[in-house]
C-alpha cells in the first residue's frame, strides 16, 4: 500500500512529522485604515486580481450586470488581506512589525472574535462554526504583533483573519514562529509578514493524488492542511532578507527547531498562487534567500 503523503512543490512534506525539506513611524490610533495599504512595499500578487482587459467594446456588454467576484482587499489599521470567500477565511494576510508596533499598553482581554461585517453573510465566518469543532480560531495577523493601538489589536479578531487552527499547533510550534517574527522585528528596520492558508495536494493509497480537506460549522469553513508565513526583514544595512516557512495544520513538537519548516519561497508561490519575489525584485536587487542550512 502507498504512503499517504502532502506534496509541496518543490517540497514534501510527509503527513505525520510535517517538515519542510532542506530546502514607520507608529501611526495615531485615529489614522486612516489605508494608511498601512500605502506603507506596504510588497502585496502579493493573484492571478486574475481585476477584469480582464477585453478589446474593443466587449468590457462594457459583459460587464452589464456586473462581474460576480473579484479579489476582496480589507485595509485594517493593522494589517491588509485579501479575502477567499470560497473558504470563508483569507487567501494572505500582511503587516508590517518594527520596534513601535510591538510596544504599547494594549490588551487582549479588551477584544472579542467577531463576524466580519464588511464580507457578505453567505460567505463569512461566525463564532457558532468554531464552537464545538475541535479547532482554536487561529489568528493570520497575530493579536500579539500590534501592541501599539487597541484598535489595531481589536482589528486581529475579526474572522476575516482567522482559520481553523490545531489547538496543539496554534499554542506551541505556531506561536514559537510568531515570537521569533517579533523578536527579528525588534532586530531590524521593518519585518513584512505575510501569513496565509495551504490546500495541498496528497497521494492517497490508489497512487492518485487528491485535495482533500475538512469543513467546520454551518458555514462551511475550511480547515487548511498547512499554513505558510513569509517573512521579508529590512535591514537597516538595506539589504532584504526572505524567509519562508510551511507547517502542517496538526500537532507539531515544539522542540522541533524553526529551521526545519523553512522552505523555498518558489515552493509557497506554487502552491498558493502568490508571487513574492517579483514585487520584491521591483524594489531592491539586494535580496538574500534564507533556507534550511544557510548561513545567517
Amino acid at each position: 500500500m502507498l504512503r499517504s503523503r502532502w506534496l509541496l512543490p518543490g517540497a514534501a512534506l510527509a503527513v505525520g512529522a510535517g517538515l519542510g525539506a532542506t530546502l514607520t513611524r507608529r501611526r495615531a490610533e485615529g489614522d486612516a485604515a489605508e494608511g498601512l495599504l500605502g506603507r506596504l512595499p510588497v502585496v502579493p500578487a493573484v492571478a486574475a486580481a481585476g477584469p480582464p482587459a477585453l478589446p474593443g467594446s466587449a468590457p462594457v456588454e459583459l460587464t452589464k450586470y456586473g462581474l460576480p467576484g473579484l479579489a476582496q482587499l480589507r485595509s485594517r489599521e493593522s494589517y491588509v488581506l485579501c479575502y477567499d470567500p470560497r473558504s470563508r477565511s483569507a487567501l494572505w494576510v500582511i503587516e508590517q512589525l518594527n520596534r513601535e508596533t510591538l510596544s504599547g499598553a494594549s490588551e487582549r482581554a479588551g477584544c472579542e472574535f467577531q463576524e466580519d461585517d464588511s464580507v457578505h453573510e453567505y460567505h463569512r465566518a461566525t463564532n457558532a462554526d468554531y464552537r464545538g469543532s475541535g479547532f482554536d480560531r487561529g489568528h493570520l495577523a497575530a493579536a500579539a504583533n500590534h501592541k501599539w493601538s487597541q484598535k489595531a489589536m481589536r482589528d486581529t479578531f475579526y474572522l476575516s483573519n482567522i482559520a481553523p487552527q490545531d489547538p496543539h499547533l496554534n499554542q506551541n510550534a505556531w506561536n514559537n514562529l510568531e515570537k521569533y517574527s517579533r523578536s527579528l522585528a525588534r532586530n531590524n528596520k521593518n519585518v513584512y509578514v505575510c501569513t496565509g492558508p495551504l490546500f495541498l495536494p496528497r497521494m492517497e493509497a490508489d497512487g492518485k493524488m487528491y485535495v482533500k480537506y475538512q469543513v467546520i460549522g454551518k458555514n462551511n469553513v475550511a480547515v487548511p492542511t498547512h499554513f505558510f508565513k513569509v517573512l521579508i526583514l529590512e535591514k537597516e544595512s538595506g539589504e532584504i532578507e526572505l524567509r519562508s516557512y510551511v507547517m502542517p495544520n496538526s500537532p507539531v513538537d515544539d522542540k522541533i527547531p524553526l529551521e526545519r519548516f523553512l522552505v523555498p519561497i518558489e515552493s509557497i508561490e506554487r502552491a498558493s498562487g502568490l508571487l513574492f519575489v517579483p514585487n520584491i525584485l521591483k524594489r531592491t536587487s539586494n535580496l538574500k534567500a534564507i533556507t534550511a542550512g544557510s548561513k545567517r
